[in-house]
């Protein structure tokens, strides 16, 4: 990200020349560096950031706590000499004091990263450059990272905070900065960058303007625009697009009364009277773009009960040439990307700019995000999560022969196959809980009935209606319980194999390994027997680890030699849900 440091600043400092603001402080780096009162100011600089950044908080006498239980140790003084906000903040309080960030900055949430950044500034005077652990950077290779969108929710954190902080050089320099890129800047994530600027009211007028008038020109829909910009900022657009003539996608008005009707009965999760209204004939469900509506902000059981109905077009594009699983990759929700793959989506398909699912995906994910490292056993992150299942779904794996040879011994025998496929979804959960889920889900595997030999981590289930029966009764009958609760497991652990396959061979492994699989039963064991159980556990560490290792460098070759055979256009696409959506 390209930035203008200003070595030693305060709120008169800043001027406005060209394209650029600066501090007047900034001019003064071609004076000799001898001069006393450059140096004096240099090391005051330093010594300044040194106090903020330094691990010991022994001279600290507040803190900001952010999200995360992250905590930033801050100094009453400097701050409130340096801003008019911290000023009012401290007025009264005591030492020792805790302010909470989301409540500092109510209207927009800001990072820890654009919080340090402003923190820097008023302390030191300089304008730190975005962090090298990939703050601003996304996960495609390709992207020059700067209009991608980590780059931009990185400058319009910063400049929400500037302003709330009352910081107005940084309010004026990164709205310069965002103004330069704008062009650069993918439609859906301007809606960003406008909704931030109409927050902050005159002090962005000029970006709110420059927004306006980029989104009355680009294709975004008018369902987009209301579900996302206040009524009057939607209601400017509209009728800017009118006086230009502007025919772009339902440019004349909202959706008619129907195709309305089928919308809000999505919001409310009524598949039934979705249904209802499509049998009275006055539209389709593609015409209406139900399934796009219910992908981009509905809840994904309604997606799914969508899907279920049969009647959709899964790979159907809106006027904007979205794919429904375009619009899934912007909204980077797991269970719905592999909803709409189990259902014909192809992850193939190429917007109008030439950008595949993964594509969307990728430019939306924060580097720092994807590469965090995550302990085995615990949730792995959405955005990554969403990333390898395009990956896998690009690779077209087919799915050939049994899970594990033990599954292929139990034969005919369902009896056996009911205790091998309770044990081995169960150790899923254990070992990789958003995979496992993401299946189950899918699979529908809720509200089947669960066995009590297979009662792993059961703790995890809680809230969850359950019906446990013991396969130990004799003579044990297959009944359509049984039969429910085989096919959900079933179809669980062919989603497993077919976008989490890395993870279904270390699974395969175990389950074939007698000493592993004995991990699943935990039912009438002792206090050693747990601990014993425990360090095996323990043991598995370093072959999941390896398995997912394995997987990223092999989804990364094949990406990288698709890649090298086709080219596809640079753009960044915002996502249609989280912090796009501030209307209240």
């Amino acid at each position: 990200m390209d930035t203008v440091l200003t070595p030693f600043s305060d709120s008169n400092d800043m001027v406005t020349s060209g394209s650029s603001s600066i501090s007047y402080a900034a001019h003064t780096e071609s004076l000799p560096s001898s001069e006393p009162e450059i140096v004096a100011l240099r090391h005051l600089s330093r010594n300044l950031d040194s106090i903020l950044t330094s691990d010991s908080p022994s001279f600290s006498d507040a803190k900001i706590a952010v999200a995360g239980g992250r905590e930033i140790q801050i100094h009453r003084c400097i701050l409130s000499a340096r801003s008019p906000f911290f000023k009012n903040i401290f007025s009264g309080k005591e030492r020792g004091v805790k302010l909470e960030l989301k409540d500092l900055a109510k209207d927009f949430e800001v990072s820890f990263d654009a919080l340090v950044t402003v923190l820097v500034y008023l302390y030191s005077g300089k304008v730190r450059a975005a962090r090298p652990e990939g703050v601003c950077v996304c996960v495609d290779d390709e992207c020059d990272h700067v209009a991608c969108r980590p780059a931009v929710d990185f400058l319009v954190e910063v400049l929400y905070a500037s302003f709330v902080f009352e910081v107005t050089e940084l309010v004026a320099l990164y709205q310069r900065h965002l103004l330069d890129i704008l062009d650069k800047i993918a439609a859906d994530d301007i809606l960003v960058v406008l909704s931030l600027a109409n927050i902050c009211g005159k002090e962005c007028d000029g970006l709110l303007t420059r927004c306006i008038e980029n989104i009355v020109r680009s294709d975004v829909d008018i369902i987009t625009l209301d579900r996302t910009l206040p009524d009057h900022i939607v209601k400017r657009i509209v009728d800017s697009r009118k006086e230009l003539g502007f025919h772009g996608p339902e440019s004349s008005g909202f959706p008619d009364k129907h195709v309305k009707r089928i919308h809000r009965a999505l919001d409310s999760d009524d598949v039934e009277l979705v249904r209802m209204l499509l049998k009275e004939g006055h539209t389709s469900i593609d015409d209406a773009y139900a399934l796009h509506y219910a992908v981009a902000y509905c809840d994904a059981k309604t997606t799914t009960e969508i899907l279920d109905l049969a009647i959709a077009d899964v790979n159907h594009r809106n006027l904007r040439g979205y794919t429904v699983l375009h619009i899934a990759a912007m909204r980077k929700e797991p269970k719905i990307i592999v909803s709409l793959l189990t259902k014909g989506a192809e992850p193939a398909a190429l917007t109008s700019d030439g950008r595949k699912a993964l594509k969307i995906a990728k430019r939306l994910t924060r580097a720092a995000d994807y590469y965090k490292s995550t302990d085995q056993g615990k949730a792995s992150p959405k955005d990554r999560l969403c990333i390898e299942i395009l990956e896998q779904a690009e690779r077209r794996d087919p799915l050939l022969g049994e899970a594990s040879a033990s599954l292929a011994k139990a034969g005919d025998d369902l009896r056996m196959k009911l205790l091998y496929l309770e044990n081995r979804v169960g150790l899923a959960k254990l070992l990789f809980p958003m995979e496992a889920k993401v299946a189950m889900d899918i699979a529908q595997v809720d509200g089947t009935c669960e066995f009590t030999l297979a009662s792993i981590n059961s703790k995890n289930m809680v809230g969850a209606q359950r019906i446990t029966m013991d396969l130990n009764d004799a003579p044990f009958k297959i009944k359509d319980e049984h039969l429910n609760r085989i096919r959900a497991l079933s179809k669980t652990v062919e989603l497993g194999k077919r976008f989490f396959p890395r993870c279904s061979e270390v699974l395969n492994k175990m389950m074939d390994d007698d000493d592993w699989s004995e991990l699943a039963y935990i039912q009438n064991e002792t206090q050693e027997e747990r601990q014993l159980k425990k360090r095996r556990y323990m043991e598995l560490q370093d072959v999941i680890t390896k398995a997912f290792h394995e997987d990223k460098e092999e989804f990364s070759k094949c990406i990288n030699i698709q890649s090298s055979s086709s080219s596809t256009s640079i753009g960044g696409v915002g996502r249609p849900n989280g912090k796009l959506t501030l209307k209240k």
